[in-house]
């Protein structure tokens, strides 16, 4: 069924792999725990008590979440700095046993600027995004390696990553794995066997400025930071525990919505697949068909300079990300793409969220054909 209705209608918020709107729940959690979660969780008096008991419980609601104990999750003030606590306390934890962190070649930048301070090992992937499990094995089996990286799911187009197999590679290695799960957590269950994980919780729905550090028991993890007076196993300082505590909720309210919301948001993702290459000339669709996140799809379009195109989706009321989702303003190609050796012109990710109607896909799908076709037209195409 074609969209008949305002093309100029409301505007669609499509960027949810950068940040989900706030879940309901989200406010609800933040406005109570302002009420008691403004002191000192280490103080011995009352409104100290009181925030240790929202701390303790926030924390164990993540711990139940993620499937491990409470006492092996920390909260850091995003997701970029769990994952390079990750990273960089990973590497310091097995500085004995090498030197070499194994990543494949589609992690999120913040790993790479992590694994840019030292020796790294990068593993390849193929056109559809997914890692190259034969470089993989042979990779983390070499003398050298301390730890490996891998996200759990493409923050580009979307394909999931083997995790499981690569972890047994890893076991069999005796090489601890670094498992970045910001877009999978809250939207799917990440495959048991690694050592490491972070999150990010603005992906999901909850607050910015909280992200999450799981390092199992077992695992060697050194802070890369100076600590405070106070021995603690995450980042120095204070959190912002009423974000923590809101954090938590939204993702046990995320969780319970998850899998209903993954089969809407995957059929209005696989009309967008269909639809764009049949109404647009020159556009490829990005990622695996199949082994993909269910609310995010990426195409790039030939003779399209991404940011016009992302300029005119936006004055047309379409919030969408161009390029890679961390690097576009610095006018390099998205290394993703890159690696993929996939079309990189023109490029637009649509990322979907619980509030996504059919109506806003509809509607984006309407206004689309002519933007492109006038860019291309200006272009001289």
């Amino acid at each position: 069924m074609e969209y008949t209705g305002d093309p100029a209608g409301p505007a669609a918020y499509l960027d949810a792999a950068t940040a989900s709107p706030l879940h309901p729940v989200t406010r609800e959690a933040l406005l109570a725990a302002l009420e008691d979660g403004w002191a000192d969780p280490a103080r011995l008096y009352a409104a100290g008590r009181r925030a240790q008991q929202l701390s303790d419980a926030a924390r164990a609601a993540f711990a139940e979440a993620l499937g491990v104990r409470a006492d092996e999750v920390s909260f850091w003030p995003s997701g970029t700095a769990a994952a390079q606590a990750a990273v960089l306390g990973g590497l310091a934890g097995r500085a004995r046993k090498g030197d070499t962190l194994v990543h494949s070649a589609i992690e999120h930048s913040a790993v790479l600027h992590a694994a840019a301070r030292g020796k790294a090992a990068e593993v390849g992937v193929d056109r559809l995004g997914r890692l190259d499990l034969d470089a993989w094995e042979r990779a983390v089996a070499a003398p050298g390696v301390a730890l490996a990286s891998l996200i759990s799911a493409s923050h580009e187009v979307g394909t999931v990553q083997p995790v499981a197999a690569a972890a047994a590679y890893c076991a069999e290695a005796g090489v601890p794995l670094f498992v970045d799960a910001a877009q999978s957590v809250g939207r799917a269950d990440v495959p048991p066997g690694w050592s490491l994980l972070s999150a990010s919780a603005h992906k999901w729905g909850g607050p910015p400025g909280v992200g999450v550090l799981v390092v199992r028991k077992g695992v060697r993890w050194i802070s890369p930071y100076p600590q405070d007076d106070l021995y603690r196993p995450g980042t120095p300082g204070s959190v912002d525990l009423p974000a923590v505590v809101a954090a938590a909720a939204s993702l046990r309210a995320v969780r319970a919505e998850a899998k209903a919301e993954a089969v809407r948001l995957s059929a209005l993702v696989d009309r967008i697949r269909a639809r764009v290459p049949e109404l647009v000339p020159d556009v490829e669709v990005v990622g695996d068909p199949e082994q993909r996140l269910p609310h995010l799809v990426t195409f790039s379009c030939l003779y399209v300079d991404g940011e016009a195109l992302l300029h005119a989706l936006d004055r047309a009321g379409f919030a969408v990300s161009s390029g890679s989702s961390c690097t576009a303003s610095t006018l390099r190609p998205s290394h993703v793409l890159e690696a993929m050796g996939v079309l990189s012109h023109g490029n637009v990710r649509v990322s979907l969220h619980r509030g996504t109607t059919e109506a806003d896909v509809d509607r984006f799908l309407a206004v689309l054909p002519g933007l492109v076709e006038t860019i291309r037209r200006a272009a001289g195409m």
